[in-house]
């Protein structure tokens, strides 16, 4: 049976190959559309956690223009309007659409925020960021990904993100203190270089638990005395963190 299944599995992507191939960018814009209302019925089914119906419209114009399809490989962009994490390599997802959305919206970031990244991925994240902020600094501990990332990232024209490879625990003191911090990756716990970093009066979203427990998506406020405030927002599954922490 196991054979079977990854049979089907093998050809749904040969398929899905092959479909990607004819698609054109109206087709892309299309899909695009109906994740960004997928997003907000989700929103709004999740409303009880998040304390909103809706989300702040520059994020949402924002993933209504990010190309996510650039973002995964070839062989999967037929499916990367879908409201889920798909693979990208070396183990790792880039994260459901609506996470993506949520995470960002929590940050109440502005134009003149400058934001960590933790996790580059293929580097989504990093380019929705980068429509709504002034500078945004990510970090990717695989290297294959993270340059991959960074060739991608400046080839779409998001001059504003700075790509390094690298161990995000210690996040990137050179240029902290940062208005936002966002962790793409499951932790243990919440990183003490990462609280230090964080500007007084800024917010941090980071997924914490294990692969094998439950794992909560934590709202971080740094008040402007210093004090630390955390927020359970909703349960999530994300892959867990690389690194010997």
């Amino acid at each position: 049976m196991p054979r079977l299944l990854n049979f089907w599995i093998c050809l749904y992507i040969f398929i899905s190959g092959l479909y990607t191939s004819v698609l054109s960018a109206d087709d892309f814009a299309m899909q695009r559309k109906q994740m960004v209302q997928l997003i907000e019925d989700g929103v709004k089914t999740t409303s009880l956690y998040l304390d909103k119906d809706a989300l702040d419209p520059r994020v949402m114009q924002s993933i209504a223009t990010v190309p996510r399809h650039e973002f995964v490989p070839e062989d999967i962009q037929s499916l990367a309007y879908l409201n889920r994490p798909l693979p990208i390599g070396h183990g790792q997802t880039i994260s459901q659409p609506y996470i993506v959305a949520i995470m960002t919206d929590l940050l109440k970031i502005n134009p003149q925020s400058k934001v960590l990244e933790l996790g580059t991925g293929s580097g989504y994240q990093a380019a929705i960021l980068s429509r709504l902020v002034d500078k945004v600094f990510t970090i990717e501990i695989i290297e294959p990904l993270g340059l991959m990332a960074k060739k991608r990232l400046a080839g779409l024209g998001y001059d504003n993100v700075q790509v390094k490879i690298g161990d995000g625990y210690y996040g990137w003191e050179e240029h902290a203190p940062f208005d936002a911090i966002v962790v793409t990756a499951a932790a243990s716990h919440i990183p003490p270089p990462l609280i230090k970093q964080l500007k007084e009066g800024g917010k941090m979203m980071i997924p914490v638990g294990t692969r094998f427990m439950t794992q909560q998506l934590l709202l971080v406020n740094k008040q402007q005395d210093g004090k630390i405030v955390t927020q359970q927002i909703l349960p999530v599954r994300f892959v867990p963190v690389t690194g010997k922490h």
